[in-house]
């Protein structure tokens, strides 16, 4: 029983490490660009990636409340909500490709490598959180309810893209003005025509996270597969 426990918590600890060594690449990438160029037009991926980890942070904190509480206790509850307001901030990294428009014509390579650096490890770290509650609830669930769930989840988040790009909401406002947000948001719905910009942009954002998701989550059970066979 020791050697089980020995033996999972220094899994957690390579993969927490293996996390944390590719978010100093991406880092590193940032220094270098603010030693070469003498500014710091890019800072906010620093506070971007910051912020990509607390979903994976708050999924960490979960799983030891469900070890004691049942998912539905206000605990756990309080910290799903939690995870579902700060997880769309780990796939926002993706939409800070935009910013290519403003690197200047020597830097654009390293800036591109640079934002994608960001955006990939953002992917990571929000696949990596989805991943382990969606293991959670096949646990609780019948599958094709968990499926249902995980897609919502996949919606809010691509329409939390929405509003933080194009009208520039944060995950804070959830807390310090949840009206605001909330009239934003019923704008979208009462006049649909008038915002055509949500739809698509929510659409596309569902449409690679949602793909790139379902190929993450057939390879891991491949994996295992492949692996129980050897």
């Amino acid at each position: 029983m020791l050697s089980m426990f020995l033996k999972h918590l220094s899994l957690r600890s390579s993969i927490l490490a293996t996390l944390v060594y590719s978010s100093l690449v991406s880092l590193g990438f940032l220094v270098v660009h603010i030693i070469d160029t003498r500014g710091f037009i890019y800072w906010y991926l620093g506070w971007n990636l910051l912020l990509a980890w607390v979903p994976l942070l708050l999924v960490g904190w979960l799983l030891r409340s469900l070890r004691d509480y049942p998912w539905l206790n206000w605990r756990p509850m309080i910290l799903t909500v939690l995870w579902v307001g700060f997880l769309p901030n780990s796939f926002y990294l993706v939409s800070d490709l935009i910013h290519l428009q403003n690197a200047a014509t020597t830097h654009i390579l390293f800036d591109s490598m640079m934002l994608e650096s960001f955006a990939i490890n953002g992917l990571i770290l929000g696949f990596l959180s989805l991943y382990l509650i969606h293991v959670q609830l096949l646990k609780r669930l019948n599958r094709r309810t968990v499926t249902g769930l995980i897609g919502l989840v996949l919606v809010l988040c691509s329409f939390a893209i929405y509003l933080g790009r194009d009208l520039r909401w944060n995950s804070w406002d959830l807390l310090v003005n949840p009206v605001g947000i909330l009239f934003d948001v019923s704008n979208q719905f009462i006049d649909p025509g008038a915002h055509i910009q949500a739809l698509t942009t929510t659409t596309m954002f569902l449409v690679l996270l949602g793909s790139l998701y379902a190929v993450a989550w057939r390879l891991t059970r491949l994996l295992r597969l492949l692996h129980q066979q050897h």
